[in-house]
This record gives C-alpha cells, sequence and structure tokens, in this order.
C-alpha cells in the first residue's frame, strides 16, 4: 500500500470522526432542555401546585392509596425516578456492549424521554398522578440515554481529544438550555400576550422541551456509529452488572476515581438544586431574579467548560478538576457572607458557579473515559451515571439535617463544602497515569 493510499485513509477516518464528534455534540444539545427548563426551572413548583389542588383538607394525596404530602409529591417521583435508572441503566449498558448496538438503545431511551415529556402538556387540573408518572418514565430515560451517549466518547475520540470532545459537549446542552430558557421565560412572562393563561403557558414550556428532545436527536442517530462488539461479552441482565462489579475490582484505581467523583459530584448537583431554596428562603429574592440567576448559570457554564478543556490541554485533565474543586469551595464559603435583598450579589455567587460548572463535569466525564476497559464503555459508564443519580441524596440528606440542627441556610449551604473538600483529597490521591495503563489505554502526554 503507497503512502498517498495510507494517509488518504487517515484523513478519511479523521473526518468520520469529526462528523460523529459533531452529531455527538447534537444529543447534549437535544436532551439539556429538558434538565434546564422542565426539572430545575418549571415542573418542581407546577407538579406541586397540581398535588395541592388534589389534596385533601389535611393537604394529602394519596397515590395508590398511600397517603403523601402534597408539598413532598415531586421530590417523591424524583426519588422513584433514581431508583428505576439505577436499576435500568447496568441492563442497558450490558446490552449495549454485549450487541454493539448502542444507537437503537439511545434511540429508545431518547424518544421514551421526549414523549414522556411531552405528554407534559396534559398535565393540568388535579393530574397529579398523570405528572408524577411522565417525571418518573422522562427523569430515568434521560439518565439511560445520557450513559450511552457518554459511552460513545471512547469511540469518537482520540485519548488527546477527550478533554476537549467532553467540553464541547457539555458546552452545546448548557448553550440549548441558556436558549430555549429565554424564550420560555418570554412567553412565560408575557403569556396574555400570547392568548394563554399562565397554567397553560407552563404546559407549554414543558411539552416544547420534549419536542425539541425528539427532534434534534435525529442528528446523532444519522451521524454515530455502530462498533462490533468484542468477544467475550459477559451474560445479558443482572449476570452482567454481578460481572461488571467483579470486573471493577479488578481495577480499583478505576474505583478510586469513581469514589472521588461520587463525592464531589454529589456536592455539585446539591448545589444546583439547593441554590434557589437558599437564595429565597435566606435572602428573600423572588422568582424572577432566581430564574435570571439560572440563565446566567447556563451561559457562563458554556464559556467555563470550553476554558477549562483549554487548561486541560497545558495542566491536565485531574490537575484542572482539582482546581475547579477550590474554587467551588471558594464559592460557597463566600456565600455565607451574601446580604439578604441584594440580588446583584446573588448574581455573583452564580457567576461563580457556572464558571466552573460545566468544566467540572466534562473533565470528569473525559478522565473516566481514560480509565474504561476497552469493550466495557457501556458497563463502565453505567457505573459511572449510578455513582451520579445513585448516591445524589447524601449532599440533600446534609443540607436538610444542617438547617433542622441551627435553623440557618447559610450553615446548610457551607456545609456543602464538605463534599468539594473530601472530593479533592481523593482525587489528588488517584495516580492516573498508573490507573489509565492498569485500564490497558494508552496515556496522553497532558493527564
Amino acid at each position: 500500500m503507497s503512502t498517498g493510499t495510507v494517509r488518504a485513509e487517515a484523513a478519511d477516518g479523521s473526518a468520520g470522526l469529526g462528523r460523529e464528534q459533531r452529531g455527538w455534540y447534537v444529543y447534549d444539545w437535544a436532551c439539556s432542555v429538558y434538565s434546564t427548563s422542565v426539572l430545575t426551572v418549571f415542573l418542581g413548583p407546577y407538579l406541586t401546585s397540581v398535588a395541592e389542588h388534589a389534596a385533601d383538607a389535611g393537604g394529602y394525596v394519596h397515590p395508590l392509596g398511600i397517603p403523601v404530602r402534597a408539598g413532598s409529591f415531586f421530590a417523591y417521583a424524583v426519588s422513584l425516578s433514581v431508583i428505576l435508572a439505577v436499576v435500568v441503566m447496568p441492563l442497558a449498558g450490558s446490552a449495549a456492549d454485549r450487541t454493539g448496538r448502542k444507537k437503537p438503545l439511545l434511540a429508545a431511551a431518547a424518544y421514551t424521554g421526549a414523549a414522556a415529556t411531552t405528554g407534559m402538556f396534559f398535565l393540568d387540573g388535579d393530574r397529579y398522578l398523570l405528572g408524577g408518572v411522565l417525571l418518573v418514565v422522562a427523569n430515568a430515560a434521560q439518565s439511560v440515554g445520557m450513559m450511552l451517549y457518554n459511552c460513545y466518547l471512547p469511540q469518537i475520540a482520540p485519548s488527546e481529544q477527550r478533554d476537549a470532545v467532553s467540553s464541547r459537549g457539555w458546552a452545546f446542552g448548557y448553550a440549548a438550555g441558556s436558549l430555549v430558557l429565554v424564550a420560555d421565560l418570554v412567553l412565560y412572562s408575557a403569556h396574555g400576550s400570547f392568548g394563554l393563561s399562565e397554567t397553560a403557558a407552563v404546559r407549554v414550556c414543558l411539552a416544547s422541551a420534549g419536542l425539541w428532545w425528539g427532534a434534534f436527536t435525529l442528528v446523532p442517530l444519522r451521524r454515530l456509529r455502530d462498533r462490533p462488539a468484542r468477544v467475550g461479552q459477559a451474560a445479558p441482565g443482572l449476570r452482567q452488572l454481578a460481572a461488571t462489579v467483579r470486573d471493577m475490582r479488578r481495577h480499583p484505581l478505576t474505583l478510586a476515581f469513581l469514589l472521588a467523583y461520587l463525592v464531589y459530584n454529589d456536592g455539585i448537583q446539591t448545589v444546583i438544586t439547593q441554590a434557589s431554596v437558599y437564595g429565597s428562603e435566606e435572602l428573600g429574592l423572588g422568582q424572577s431574579t432566581l430564574i435570571g440567576a439560572v440563565l446566567l448559570v447556563q451561559v457562563l457554564a458554556v464559556a467555563g467548560a470550553l476554558a477549562m478543556g483549554r487548561l486541560a490541554r497545558t495542566y491536565g485533565a485531574q490537575r484542572t478538576i482539582l482546581g475547579s474543586l477550590v474554587a467551588w469551595t471558594l464559592t460557597l464559603a463566600a456565600g455565607w457572607f451574601l446580604p439578604p435583598g441584594a440580588p446583584v450579589w446573588f448574581f455573583v455567587l452564580a457567576a461563580g458557579i457556572g464558571l466552573v460548572l460545566g468544566g467540572s463535569q466534562a473533565l470528569s466525564r473525559s478522565l473516566f473515559s481514560h480509565l474504561v476497559p476497552p469493550g466495557k464503555e457501556a458497563e463502565y459508564f453505567s457505573a459511572y451515571e449510578m455513582s451520579d443519580r445513585g448516591m445524589s441524596w447524601l449532599g440533600p440528606l446534609l443540607f436538610g439535617v444542617t438547617y433542622q440542627l441551627t435553623g440557618s441556610y447559610r450553615s446548610a449551604i457551607v456545609s456543602l463544602v464538605a463534599f468539594f473538600v473530601l472530593g479533592f483529597v481523593l482525587l489528588a490521591r488517584v495516580p492516573v497515569r498508573r490507573a489509565i495503563r492498569e485500564a490497558g489505554n494508552p496515556v496522553p502526554e497532558k493527564i
């Protein structure tokens, strides 16, 4: 074979990977709107109001005959969705690795979630139970879809490109969330001008996120390619899950990274969900201020993800993540000193969160991809997502217990510093280069 032929084939391969990478970015663009508009902004308050409308004189609803406070229904539905996702993810991961057909499974997860989200248009009156079922299905489907999406990363990006590719994916997601949230806020704020009631405007915002998710998922489904499964994949189902657990014990350094990620990511997720509570209850800020802060976080997370991706090229992903954990710690500590009724300083805090949010998550994903044994991407990324979803109750528990004991949301928000400090210590102890070699992967120059 001539040198020119080799170069042409290499160029074709590079062009093919570039096409897949661009398609891969678009899935984050597609599904992140659900996380931003539906889960973070609109569904919690709206579903709670629907449940309160259906509640009895004591303030309880009775799904399946079980008495539940209307104000707790949304939280319980989210918890149930996490349990369902933790059960389904390893099964989907084992099927993806065993057959090599990740794309049909990604399509099934994406369109199940998109359909459930679009169905939220019919959530009105006292249909709280319908809302709970749609939330459980959509949230679990999003988790499964993200697991399958993540496991493409080692296949579409050489080791030296993964930090940048992962960061761009997160940036696309935050950009889409920002764009749609602006449109939602215009519709919600001026709903009368569009001939809609306030509740109808919310239902349109919820359903449009599902339509967006489904429409843009067509792009990655056209561009991503399935690879042949490796010989010797383990048995399907629960036996595969048990085999995955046993296999991970053979890679203790990968497990050490997962433990560190579990700890600091729990802190990140808790800040995301509880910052609005801190702003409203401790600082006395209004709903418009809180939504504006969410939008600011989304916009700056795009820049932060791209900037931290560039930093990782110089300093390596591990050092850049460690630096972001220091920034998280300082940002939360500053939160103690925020004066009440001063939205400007709350926006400053939101800016600090936004700048480190996307990069922390993007680089964690790319770093983990180096620690996955070849041919077991879906298995290991199901464990990665389970570390994210399955343990995300620890931070809210610490936040709640601290508030219960002290009566201070300032103490509660600062208590989350513990997750970032402990996560820093655990991550700093992981010898990443040795972990990559032991997983059977080439070690990048900067890691």
